[in-house]
């Protein structure tokens, strides 16, 4: 199995730096050791104009079958020795994906040590794959690629050259060019596709995979045209683990949405002329204003009820005067995209003790929420079915009661503003009521009331004179003891 991966340099930027990304010498020929054989990884032409790295499986087959404990289909001995004398050809599969993954894990996963600036920057990429199973032909390798931002050439490699009234094999071979992409979202690229390509996997296909090809899918797979297909091949057609994918994948597209389109429908008010600048996201300025309450509280210790994706935890977490942030969320898959997103896994050991995530419903009162400095429901009540709005409300305000409660929520009156929101339709499908001022603050006023707290209010976002904000904010500050932390005392 062959693999190469070209880059062209430019006086400032060499294109020798793929050394550097790949984390492989380019004067060096070096191999590694897998469980299916030996990955080389050698460079055929390595200067400042253009670098080319090659990525050579050598397939052992006996070692192949003897990690399958020797069982052939069905178990027979006859089965058994079939698999040590196949006619099938090792051409790019899941075990060069696998080898990618393995020989270029860091790049992959955009780390670059030596020179950090390095994995964030595109530039000019090449892949060349010469025989390259393709189910579904050319046609659906420009389905997968096309769409990523590659230019796509594949050839059919004919069944034999001596014969060509035989027709064309399932095998292409593959070109890949962009100027748009970095070398790990290529590599990515690669590790999903190619067994997607295929349709096969020389492996038991676990419920782990989810969650390898959500981390490899991060920011291109869930608007991909071709979504539901790449999940149902990269998992075998396994239905419960391409279903539990598919619902992650559909939760970041819905998440991403809200932040962006569905939600506050943040790019529907555009400049109406060219040379006008783009107003900034309402999803940035509610954080913004968020963070600038916070701040204004003095709180250390906050919690984000109802974190979804983590953005408010990711953007407090650059801050060192929050020394505990706890994000929590009913979702656990919502936990996990927002695990991903921290990059829990990968910051140091003091940045990540700073951070907790974990699966708390509102509706229930929860003992890990007591003893914070602040807590934020940033629109979150809009999403609680009426009748359990006392629930929550007595589960924050009555049993955790940190000192300052924040609370956003979409503004009703100031949908009209949103011309490409139908007339009577809430700003999101899963939005249970939508308030308008007059009822938000009756409903915060009578919170702060019976639980012993102050409440004022903040506009965020432009503040209509006629109509008002479009994201409305409660800022509740408490002012009396609870009667049982009174006897604490």
């Amino acid at each position: 199995m062959f693999l190469s991966i070209s880059t062209t340099g430019t006086p400032d930027r060499p294109a020798t730096d793929l050394g550097y990304l790949l984390h492989k010498h380019p004067e060096k020929a070096q191999a590694f050791s897998t469980s299916y054989g030996t990955a080389h990884v050698l460079y055929p032409e390595a200067d400042d104009h253009r670098c080319t790295a090659a990525l050579l499986l050598e397939v052992d087959a006996v070692a192949l079958v003897r990690r399958g404990k020797g069982k052939g289909r069905g178990g027979a001995p006859d089965a058994a020795l079939a698999q040590y004398v196949n006619d099938r050809p090792y051409a790019a599969s899941s075990l060069l994906a696998v080898a990618l993954s393995a020989v270029f894990s860091s790049a992959m996963r955009g780390v670059c040590a030596a020179r950090p600036e390095l994995p964030e920057q595109v530039r000019p990429l090449r892949v060349e794959v010469p025989a390259l199973p393709a189910r579904g032909g050319p046609e659906l390798v420009r389905r997968l690629f096309e769409p990523l931002g590659w230019a796509v050439t594949a050839e059919p490699v004919a069944l034999d050259a001596r014969f060509p009234e035989w027709g064309d094999s399932r095998y292409v071979r593959l070109e890949l060019e962009s100027t748009r992409l970095t070398v790990a979202e290529a590599l990515r690229h690669l590790y999903v596709l190619l067994p997607v390509l295929d349709d096969a996997k020389h492996y038991w296909v676990a419920s782990d995979e989810v969650d390898k090809l959500l981390r490899a899918g991060e920011g291109w797979l869930p608007e991909h045209p071709e979504q539901k297909l790449i999940t149902s091949r990269y998992l075998s057609r396994r239905w419960s683990l391409t279903r539990q994918a598919n619902e992650a994948l559909e939760l970041v597209r819905l998440a991403e949405a809200d932040d962006s389109e569905v939600e506050e429908i943040d790019n529907a008010v555009e400049a109406e002329t060219e040379t006008e600048e783009r107003p900034t996201p309402l999803a940035v300025q509610r954080r913004d204003a968020i963070v600038a309450a916070l701040e204004e509280s003095g709180a250390a210790r906050v919690l984000d009820l109802g974190c979804g994706q983590g953005q408010l935890v990711q953007a407090l977490l650059k801050d060192p005067k929050y020394t505990e942030i706890v994000g929590t969320d009913v979702s656990m898959r919502a936990l996990t995209i927002a695990s991903r997103r921290l990059k829990l896994d990968r910051v140091g050991e003091r940045q990540a003790s700073r951070v907790k995530l974990f699966q708390s419903s509102l509706a229930y009162t929860d003992n890990r929420l007591k003893g914070y400095d602040a807590a934020v429901l940033s629109e979150v009540v809009e999403h609680v079915d009426l009748p359990r709005l006392p629930a929550l409300e007595y589960a924050v305000f009555g049993a955790a009661r940190p000192r300052t409660v924040l609370v956003t929520t979409p503004n009703v009156e100031y949908n009209v503003r949103w011309e490409t929101l139908p007339a009577g339709h809430a700003r999101h499908g899963d939005h249970r009521f939508e308030w308008t001022r007059e009822e938000f603050r009756a409903w915060a006023g009578t919170v702060a009331e019976r639980h012993g707290y102050a409440v004022e209010f903040a506009p965020v976002g432009p503040d209509d004179p006629e109509v008002g904000p479009p994201t409305q904010m409660a800022v509740f500050t408490r002012t009396t003891t609870h009667e049982k932390e009174a006897k604490a005392a």
